[in-house]
């Protein structure tokens, strides 16, 4: 599938501003802009395994479209919701367990990249990973 591999944090857009809106401090901010995050995606049907590996932690994630899951940010923040598959767009819809407000994440495959788009209380931020 497209999104099977290993991705390496390439660049980020806006991504400081994201992390503020979410409440993070400025401390945990400036590490997380550099976190030299790696994801490894394996993709069979509907189910996905998703390794996320950066400075701070190394998190094992496994999922099946359309289905709740719970999910913990590397700052602690708990989450639950669930990615779906629209077209060739992972997308999805996670509630803070702690506030109530929604998190929207995407993540599509633009040429030979992996872009992950977050939305959150009006602060639209990105990252960009390449194959590594």
């Amino acid at each position: 599938m497209a999104f099977d591999g290993t991705w390496k944090v390439d660049r980020n857009e806006n991504y400081e501003k994201f992390m503020e809106a979410m409440g993070i401090g400025m401390m945990k901010r400036k590490l997380g802009a550099h976190d030299n995050l790696k994801i490894t995606i394996q993709q069979n049907g509907d189910k996905f395994t998703v390794k996320e590996a950066s400075n701070f932690r190394t998190l094992d994630i496994e999922f099946t479209l359309g289905v709740n899951f719970e999910y913990s940010l590397a700052d602690g923040t708990e989450l639950t919701g669930a990615w779906n598959l629209e077209g060739n767009k992972l997308v999805a819809t996670f509630t803070r367990k702690d506030n109530g407000k929604v998190l929207k994440a995407t993540r599509e495959i633009v040429g030979d990249e992996l872009v992950q788009t977050y939305l959150y209380e009006g602060v639209e931020s990105k990252r960009i990973f390449k194959r590594g």
